[in-house]
């Protein structure tokens, strides 16, 4: 191995970057406990980094359990429905909401639709946390999709219809939804929005270059990030050679032998100090 690679288009997005800022923030200036509704980002090792920090993490069910006096409760990136900000309310919690502006544009955008009587169809993942507070926000009055065939099935053609994305998902696989409902639809009673993170979208295709300019690719992201799941995809049909880990001690070292380039990459969700730690830490193992 001669030589380890930082891909420099890889770290947060800039939704992630202002919910971490919000939650740092708060814990310099406050004395009050501060709680994160829920994983602030779908990465263990950025987690640990604020529980450190005294960020705890809890979820609904613990609301209640709180100090009204001694508490502040932070929404995370990925939004949360309105009943959630109806009950913090109610319990007299403090709240900062660190909800991604993209994620707050697409809730109001679903609103706007849902007020007018348009269908919602919205690609993504049912239990998302992202997709559950869209959801939310039209009393759960929307059909969520996973690709074109399901969209076919449950869409009713009858009635207007607005087609959106949770922000973390695939443009292409979006486009072909897209392009199956025109086929069976007039033109004035369908609404598109391309609502993928743009960010997302551009770091697809600094992927694929980096990808095929390393013989090896460590994709760092936590097992559970959607959008882990996507970029590595993308990653490892660029280049076979791919592996999918959440933090050093996944690799196994072996790999490293007879490649001469190793590439470091992650979701948006990877912190960029991560892929620093690892690219060290392989350095010292070898």
């Amino acid at each position: 191995m001669k030589q380890i690679n930082i891909d420099e288009s890889s770290g947060f997005c800039w939704g992630v970057v202002q919910t971490i800022e919000k939650a740092e923030n708060c814990l310099q200036e406050n004395k009050k406990q501060v709680y994160v509704l829920g994983e602030i980002i779908h990465n263990p090792n950025e987690i640990e980094r604020l529980a450190k920090k005294n960020l705890v993490t809890i979820n609904h069910n613990q609301l209640e359990k709180l100090d009204k006096n001694n508490s502040i409760v932070v929404i995370r990136a990925h939004g949360e429905p309105p009943a959630t900000y109806k009950k913090i309310n109610e319990l007299k919690l403090e709240l900062i909401d660190a909800t991604c502006p993209l994620v707050k544009q697409l809730q109001n955008k679903i609103l706007q639709y849902d007020t007018d009587n348009w269908q919602i169809i919205i690609f993504g993942k049912y239990e998302h946390a992202e997709v559950i507070g869209l959801r939310g926000v039209c009393n759960d009055e929307c059909i969520v999709v996973l690709n074109a065939d399901e969209a076919l099935k449950k869409i009713d053609f009858s009635k207007k219809i607005m087609l959106c994305s949770q922000t973390t998902m695939d443009a292409n696989a979006l486009i072909n939804i897209k392009q199956a409902i025109e086929k069976k639809i007039a033109k004035q009673n369908f609404i598109f929005h391309n609502t993928v993170c743009k960010f997302v979208i551009n770091r697809e295709e600094n992927l694929k270059n980096f990808a095929t300019q390393n013989d090896l690719i460590i994709f760092v992201a936590g097992h559970n990030s959607s959008n882990g799941k996507m970029l590595f995809g993308i990653c490892k049909s660029a280049n076979s050679n791919s592996i999918l880990i959440e933090n050093f001690e996944e690799i196994d070292l072996n790999i490293l032998q007879n490649v001469n380039t190793v590439g470091i990459t992650g979701a948006t969700s990877t912190p960029k100090w991560l892929l620093e730690d690892i690219k060290n830490k392989i350095i010292n193992s070898v």
